[in-house]
């Protein structure tokens, strides 16, 4: 009976040192979404890019302007047809991470927008809510959550 009651822990204890390290993953995860919060803050939008699946899919906020091409799929579409779109547009726009919350590959930050924007010269600060998903090492998907209302307004001439 006692060689059963070893062999049973050596099983469990190689049981448990196959399985995936989630904590390893969640800061990974967390480490990657906050190297693209400091490319984003350096202008570096290759690090931005660079972080990105091939096939990333990034939605903007139901009612935001700029969910206007709704899901941008692939980093160049995200470059392109709306990270050129805030530079262009706007002056010291910037996404400000006040709070991050991870769970093995999904990483949820808190934070606020700013800028002004140059049409109107309206200035904005709103809170938002970004949801990350990473597979793999890369971001494979963005959803923005976000006050809509708050942006359509400062956009409006």
């Amino acid at each position: 009976m006692r060689q059963f009651i070893i062999f049973l822990g050596f099983a469990a204890l190689a049981a448990c040192s196959n399985a995936p390290d989630t904590t390893a993953t969640e800061q990974n995860a967390k480490a990657l979404v906050e190297a693209v919060y400091a490319g984003f803050a350096a202008g570096d939008m290759d690090r931005v890019t660079g972080a990105m699946a091939a096939d990333i899919v990034w939605n903007e906020a139901e009612g935001n302007p700029y969910a206007d091409n709704n899901p941008y799929v692939g980093p160049e579409t995200v470059l392109t047809g709306l990270l050129a779109r805030l530079g262009g547009e706007w002056d010291g726009f910037a996404a400000v991470p006040q709070e991050y919350v991870s769970e093995g590959g999904r990483v949820i930050v808190f934070g606020r927008y700013g800028g002004t924007y140059k049409a109107s010269g309206k200035s904005m600060d709103a809170p938002f809510v970004h949801s990350w998903t990473v597979v793999d090492g890369k971001i494979t998907a963005f959803q923005q959550y976000t006050d809509t209302a708050e942006h359509a307004a400062v956009m409006a001439q």
